[in-house]
């Protein structure tokens, strides 16, 4: 396997453990809050939003996945 592949790979794998991270922490919120009826898709993205600012934070991966996330909305526009 060349370098690029792998270097493609292990992003690829870094950013699915850190979308795993915020999902497991939007659901937390959405537990916490007590699974409010109504706007629910609303909701849900202002929990992933925070969930997302919480974990990305301090992380010296931000940058990585917020690349590797922009690449993928390009690739898909």
């Amino acid at each position: 396997m060349d370098t690029d592949t792998r270097r493609k790979k292990q992003q690829a794998l870094i950013t699915e453990l850190i979308e795993r991270k915020i999902r497991l922490h939007a659901q937390h919120l959405y537990d916490q809050r007590g699974q409010a009826e109504g706007h629910a898709e609303d909701l849900a993205l202002q929990d992933w939003v925070e969930a997302e600012s919480r974990v990305l934070g301090n992380s010296i991966l931000a940058p990585l996945y917020r690349k590797t996330r922009e690449s993928s909305t390009d690739a898909g526009a």
